[in-house]
């Protein structure tokens, strides 16, 4: 996978610019793992500066801020796709970014809240546009149907939620596979033909992508985001397999062990079960 871009061109500032796009972040949790965010306010302030707007607190803008290294996925309306790395290095809370922000409609006419926050991050590495390469990811969806019922975990207790699971195997949902590189760094990988084998594993066919599949470690602890363009949304992590055979389908699974719900305007950890606690401290107020 090569990263040969070091600086945004006009053209590319101007395609991050649009709120209605898909922008995917995906930090590391002080435990060292995979977490994947949407964040469409992703944006290019500069040649070489990233900067993500925040308009609620979710876990991903407290990872960056332990942990700044970053991988990003932009995805514009016409399915032309950017993925670089960054690294955080500060927020504002006022400035001409801040301005910009709150100035598009989807934030200037938002009655309820606007951008409250603005982090800077000094970009890496950068590569697109590339086209999706769509003959294969159809294919490769539905080898994954056929396949998935040779693979499934058998687990008992169910892990994703009837919602979840549905929502993965909707093969008009997008799905990406996020990890962390040798180098510290999180790389994402569109996984759309993503689907549930049962509500604890995970099912991929490796014809769409299956160079940059390969490169994930076997047993490493990887995270999967899944979106509707509803903007309904789920975030799980488990232990990546390499691909074997199921039913003559070259075939990798990922069995999760966590499921997040991302959606605002209560984020926060679906499985395993967390139990209730009364709310004692505000501590990020």
């Amino acid at each position: 996978m090569n990263y040969d871009l070091k600086e945004f061109d006009e053209k590319t500032i101007q395609a991050f610019r649009p709120a209605e796009k898909i922008g995917l972040v995906a930090s590391i949790n002080p435990e060292g793992l995979p977490h994947l965010t949407l964040i469409t306010s992703i944006g290019a302030a500069g040649p070489r500066q990233v900067t993500l707007g925040e308009f609620c607190k979710g876990a991903s803008k407290s990872h960056i801020r332990k942990n700044p290294n970053i991988g990003f996925l932009v995805m514009t309306l016409d399915r032309r796709m950017y993925r670089g790395h960054a690294r955080w290095t500060h927020l504002r809370q006022e400035g001409p970014e801040y301005e910009s922000y709150n100035d598009l409609p989807m934030f200037r006419y938002n009655a309820y809240f606007g951008i409250n926050t603005v982090h800077y991050l000094d970009l890496i590495d950068l590569r697109g546009p590339d086209n999706l390469p769509l003959p294969q990811i159809i294919l490769s969806a539905l080898m994954t149907k056929a396949a998935k019922g040779g693979v499934i975990s058998g687990k008992s207790e169910r892990v994703l939620s009837p919602f979840g699971e549905d929502l993965f195997n909707r093969l008009d949902a997008l799905k990406f596979i996020a990890y962390i590189r040798k180098d510290g760094y999180p790389e994402i990988i569109p996984l759309l033909q993503c689907q549930a084998a049962d509500s604890g594993r995970l099912a991929f066919s490796t014809l769409a992508y299956g160079e940059e599949l390969r490169k994930i470690p076997e047993g490493q602890t990887v995270a999967v985001f899944g979106m509707t363009m509803k903007m309904e949304d789920v975030m799980v992590r488990g232990t990546f397999r390499q691909a074997g055979r199921s039913r003559g389908i070259s075939t990798g699974v990922v069995d999760i062990d966590w499921v997040y719900n991302s959606m605002p305007p209560c984020h926060g950890q679906i499985y395993p079960p967390v139990k209730l606690e009364p709310v004692r401290e505000f501590a990020d107020f």
